[in-house]
């Protein structure tokens, strides 16, 4: 990709750019201003000449800029192998696909644990931000990168909540949209649920006020927890049964002190160490609040059709029958809003009882609609088709001007 934007390669092999400085602030939601931002991202695929192939792949609560190749940094897998790649879905041999870190994460993007120009770390002094913050640097990364369109945005949970954003935020910019597993606004549970983490977090002795990394200390035990109570949100009742029901486990597995007899304890107290050793409390602190002010019709009278009208992006919003954390009746609520507003709307309710995770596991029925109304926009963009994209891959077929 050619680019006359900086960027910039860390120690960590992290790959960045700087999309805010002292003369170019990112202004956010609250008033005020940071003047020195950085955006972790990742790319797969190329570019095509008239830059009309671009799809951003919106990461969820706990996800990163590594959703088809592994990260450098923890060694761990891609976190969406059945959606995005050569041949899959979201195809990088006909798409140039991008994904960001999302501003107040902690891998490699500005956020709580990045240091101020001061060398001092911002922890708990980091401005609040919100969903239409995140949108905003990832538009600034794009502007960076000299991309004015997109042609599709995707993602689930949050990330699906970003999507809705960008057909909202960068009007006409947008060809499509696949919001996944989501919602328009943050409901009452899903707040307090979130609300129970944060206060887990907050209550570890080693918080510090959220100067931990200052004082060399790490909130391990309350971020685990919160880890664990969300996750459990995150998948259903059928699911666990199907996978644990009330089957004990041998004695001599230990958790934080005392005996974890059934298999379930023991695995979410695995969700939650291995979580602590990938992920930043207060990150973790910023996102889920940010989350829980996301309200995309508060800005348009309280009418979330208002939010959409006069959009010309074609959406495919999908939800999963077992999903309780965003339940398909809140995913309805913006497919009625979509199709008051006037817009082009597609809806996919899967069947499963894997939950709100649905999206990340293997679901043949889920990434055949996707591939489906993926090679139908295409199609209407007149973008290759998936075979002749394959074999421009191979060298062995002409790009179209």
């Amino acid at each position: 990709m050619t680019t006359t934007a900086r960027s910039l390669a860390s120690v960590d092999g992290l790959q960045r750019l700087t999309i805010a400085t002292p003369d170019r602030p990112l202004r956010l939601d609250n008033g005020r201003a940071l003047d020195h931002v950085e955006i972790a991202y990742e790319t797969w695929g190329k570019l095509s000449p008239a830059k009309d192939n671009v799809v951003i792949v919106c990461h969820a609560l706990t996800g990163d800029q590594f959703a088809a190749s592994e990260n450098p940094v923890t060694g761990r897998p891609a976190w969406w192998p059945t959606m995005v790649g050569p041949g899959k879905p979201v195809d990088t041999n006909r798409f140039f696909v991008i994904s960001t870190n999302v501003l107040g994460g902690c891998m490699g993007s500005t956020g709580p644990a990045s240091r101020r120009p001061d060398g001092h770390v911002w922890g708990a002094d980091f401005p609040h931000i919100t969903v239409a913050d995140m949108v905003r640097a990832q538009i600034a990364l794009l502007d960076e990168m000299g991309i004015d369109d997109v042609f599709l945005a995707i993602g689930g949970s949050i990330g699906g909540m970003q999507v809705l954003q960008w057909t909202v935020q960068a009007r006409g910019r947008v060809f499509a949209a696949i919001p996944i597993a989501t919602a328009a606004r943050q409901s009452a549970q899903n707040i307090g649920f979130y609300e129970v983490g944060r206060q887990a977090i907050m209550a570890d002795p080693n918080w510090c006020d959220g100067a931990y990394v200052e004082q060399d200390k790490r909130p391990d035990r309350g971020l685990a927890v919160a880890r664990m109570a969300a996750h459990i949100t995150y998948v259903s009742e059928p699911a666990l049964k199907r996978k644990f029901d009330r089957r004990l486990q041998d004695r001599e597995a230990l958790g934080f002190g005392f005996d974890a007899d059934f298999q379930i304890e023991s695995y979410l107290r695995h969700q939650g160490q291995s979580f602590v050793d990938r992920f930043d409390a207060n990150s973790y602190l910023y996102i889920t609040r940010a989350m829980d002010y996301f309200d995309l019709a508060a800005d348009h009278g309280g009418q979330l059709a208002n939010a959409f009208r006069g959009l010309d992006t074609r959406f495919c919003v999908f939800s999963f029958s077992s999903d309780w954390h965003y339940t398909p009746e809140e995913s309805r609520n913006i497919v009625q809003a979509l199709n008051a507003a006037g817009c082009d709307v597609s809806y996919v309710s899967i069947e499963t009882d894997k939950g709100h995770d649905a999206f990340l596991l293997d679901e043949p029925e889920f990434e055949a609609a996707i591939t489906g109304f993926i090679d139908a926009i295409a199609e209407a963009r007149d973008l290759p088709p998936a075979d002749e994209a394959k074999a421009m891959a191979r060298g062995k077929g002409k790009a179209r001007p």
